[in-house]
């Protein structure tokens, strides 16, 4: 499971030539460290993967994965734009230097203010619903819309990261579609594109390309019936990474060759022109560049099980507690030990579900040791909390034996902001 940037310099994990000991002896744990030099490799090939297909495409990184500035600085400079989804991930990629050509705004159940937000800043805007899109076009014409359709088909690796089907709050269907084109290009919209997106971890091609033939089927009929020209076709992200050892990876020329190749057939057969092509993957670009570092502070037999008990809880990452989700750990001082204690890695929190891991077969362990919890990159701070009241973790970067840090650590006083006192309770 030790592949680059990780490595095994005598028995001891290094992350592109840093020593986690050394990230963890310095700035204290939990910990999630990040390497630039693997999100830019993962990027280029998933660029590449594409682009040399079809010119005309765009990577749009889906924000949401991890919204720390350094990272939207790596992806920016490498020319990707960026998938937000709230207002606050819009105002987080304007401060990491983007304009409103490469920010797409993809949200639902949207207010009035966080609307008004998006037209005042002319960002490209994706509407979820047909209340959205009226409530928008009362405050004024979005200079690019775009529709978030339904195919009616989801798919992912937990049934809360499935963002399509009949049950699925997200996007709209076929005949809401027509509608909101219709107002749209009613009310002066003059750039258009049309959107999908129906699931995160995905790793087969066809539940994409089988979402993808329904979009564009919708694409036709919105050209036909409203005179509709797309500038941009949009089929979302959602593309996974392997979290298990022995877990293969994307194959990204095979994806790329049918989702293309099915891009420019339909284009064709449809007449659509030669709109781009874009993608939002998050999880893809990010997931396998960061780790977890987090030390063990307390091992408990029981007559039924042994407890590891780290400073890390499902407040630092959730992943496990909320979706189930397997996360490879690494003893970062035991690397060439044996394999010899089963063992439960459990969390501070007072919750019977702060588990990252159960009867996980690991070194001997002792109380000190340092761990680390890998492909953790991905929904890792961004869905971190400050749950039984524990400041949030800091954050590194680390490139090429370099590191600094990028998130400072949350302190006790960091739990007091923006909190108030009744007037009636002070003293």
């Amino acid at each position: 499971m030790i592949k680059s940037p990780l490595e095994n310099v005598d028995g001891e994990l290094y992350l592109d030539g840093v020593s986690t000991l050394k990230l963890a002896e310095e700035y204290g744990t939990p910990l999630y460290v990040m390497s630039e030099r693997k999100i830019r490799e993962k990027y280029r090939r998933f660029r590449s993967a594409f682009s040399k297909k079809y010119k005309k495409t765009r990577v749009f990184y889906s924000v949401k994965a991890n919204t720390n500035l350094s990272i939207l600085k790596i992806l920016k400079s490498e020319g990707a734009g960026i998938d937000a989804v709230s207002q606050g991930e819009v105002f987080l990629a304007f401060e990491a230097g983007l304009l409103p050509d490469d920010i797409l705004y993809t949200g639902n159940c949207a207010d009035e203010d966080e609307l008004r937000y998006l037209l005042e800043k002319q960002v490209m805007i994706n509407v979820d619903s047909l209340s959205q899109l009226e409530k928008l076009l009362k405050m004024g014409t979005p200079r690019v819309l775009s529709v978030r359709i339904n195919p009616n088909l989801g798919a992912g690796h937990h049934q809360h990261v499935i963002t399509a089907g009949k049950t699925s709050k997200f996007g709209v269907h076929k005949e809401a579609a027509l509608k909101a084109y219709k107002l749209a290009k009613n009310a002066g919209v003059k750039s258009f594109g049309i959107h999908m997106h129906i699931g995160s971890g995905i790793i087969d091609a066809s539940s994409i390309t089988s979402a993808m033939n329904k979009l564009l089927d919708i694409a036709k009929k919105v050209h036909e019936n409203n005179d509709v020209t797309f500038d941009f076709v949009n089929v979302g992200g959602g593309i996974g990474v392997p979290y298990m050892p022995g877990e293969k990876e994307v194959d990204l020329e095979l994806f790329s060759n049918k989702l293309v190749g099915l891009f420019k057939e339909k284009s064709e057969e449809y007449s659509l022109g030669k709109p781009e092509f874009w993608l939002e993957p998050g999880r893809y670009l990010v997931a396998e560049a960061g780790i977890l570092l987090t030390r063990v502070n307390m091992i408990k037999r029981t007559p039924f099980r042994i407890f590891v008990g780290v400073d890390a809880g499902f407040n630092t990452l959730i992943r496990p507690a909320m979706y189930g989700s397997y996360h490879h750990i690494l003893v970062v001082n035991k690397l060439d030990h044996a394999l010899t204690e089963e063992y439960d890695v459990v969390g501070p929190l007072c919750e019977s579900g702060d588990i990252f891991a159960s009867g996980r077969v690991l070194p001997k362990l002792s109380e000190g040791d340092l761990l680390a919890k890998l492909n953790a990159g991905a929904y890792g701070f961004s869905m971190a909390s400050q749950y039984n009241s524990r400041p949030r973790p800091a954050e590194v970067l680390v490139r090429e034996g370099h590191y600094e840090l990028i998130r400072e650590r949350e302190t006790l006083q960091d739990l007091l902001k923006g909190q108030r006192i009744a007037s009636w309770l002070k003293d």
